[in-house]
């Protein structure tokens, strides 16, 4: 006999499943990840250390089963290894990646570096340029009504430990001016490991705007994201210009450690802001393909500001992005 009822139990349970989705998002290898949602997809991105992949799917939940595309491969010994944290932008009508590479014999090869596509994420990629000659890793896009466009990402120049830097980005999106120091690893909280500050990442919300970073060593797990709040009327490329958090705004919980290297977009209809970063299984934290990618959604304290609340262990389920 036909249970109608258990029929309708399950319907619900299916459309319920729909429009959840659960962490990890890739798992292994989702280092430094973006998430991006364009033309009814969304694109997610992470670290593949020799080329640059994108995956796309109409869910975050799709985005677990959608096969990588390779969208670029360079042969320049120069800059063919280490590839890391590529990132998405649309900027004057065309989407961009900035990413981090260099050679293979050791790291100190590391150099900030831009492709250049067509409307569509999923276009072709031809190679745009050297962004500097300083060693950078983690490259980002900063945007500001007032003062224009800017590249962050962290760098050594001129400092004892890594830092969050900036330059001014030029009006063909490949090419950056000279560079500023806006914050140092100077606080207690940001020296396990190592004093580091890196992995910068833009964040409006609230009509603020904010710089996200990862401080301390990735092979520890405190590991973390951090804030640096601008004032709104200075110069951002400014130290002065910006506040920083008194402590990480999201670090590791529920068997997740080192979370990190984090990236933000907008719900399809742009209601809810969503963080992306990476954790690892590793109790001591990780810098490698042990990483893997996870997201879930911010809120607002009383006063406004981001509140990023607690990694949520794997069982959690979030609502699929509002649509």
């Amino acid at each position: 006999m036909i249970s109608w009822g258990n029929i309708f139990t399950l319907a619900l349970g299916l459309i319920g499943s729909a429009s959840a989705y659960t962490n990890p998002i890739r798992n292994p290898g989702g280092g430094d990840p973006q998430i991006t949602y364009t033309g009814g997809y969304y694109y997610l991105i992470s670290t593949e250390w020799t080329n640059l992949q994108l995956s796309r799917a109409t869910t975050i939940e799709g985005l677990k089963t959608a096969t990588p595309k390779v969208i670029y491969t360079d042969s320049d010994p120069s800059r063919s290894s280490n590839v890391w944290a590529p990132e998405l932008h649309y900027l004057g009508g065309k989407w961009y990646i900035y990413y981090t590479a260099g050679k293979s014999e050791d790291l100190t090869g590391q150099r900030s570096h831009v492709i250049k596509g067509g409307a569509s994420p999923w276009d072709s990629w031809s190679y745009g340029a050297k962004l500097s000659d300083d060693w950078g890793i983690d490259g980002t896009i900063l945007r500001t009504n007032q003062f224009g466009n800017y590249f962050v990402y962290s760098c050594m120049t001129g400092v004892q430990y890594q830092s969050t830097c900036i330059r001014k980005l030029g009006s063909d999106f490949l090419s950056v001016g000279a560079l500023s120091i806006i914050s140092q690893p100077d606080q207690s909280w940001e020296k396990s490991g190592t004093p580091v500050q890196e992995g910068p990442n833009a964040l409006y919300f609230g009509g603020k705007t904010y710089i996200s970073y990862s401080a301390n060593y990735c092979w520890t797990p405190d590991y973390c994201v951090a804030l640096l709040e601008w004032d709104g009327k200075t110069d951002p490329a400014k130290a002065s210009a910006w506040k920083k958090s008194n402590g990480c705004v999201l670090k590791s919980a529920n068997g997740s450690y080192g979370t990190g290297h984090n990236s933000f977009f907008q719900s399809p209809d742009g209601k809810q802001t969503f963080i992306t970063f990476h954790a690892t299984s590793n109790k001591n934290g990780a810098c490698d393909d042990t990483r893997y990618a996870m997201t879930q959604p911010l809120t607002a304290n009383a006063d406004g500001t981001p509140n990023f609340g607690a990694v949520q262990p794997f069982s959690h389920q979030f609502a699929e992005p509002s649509r």
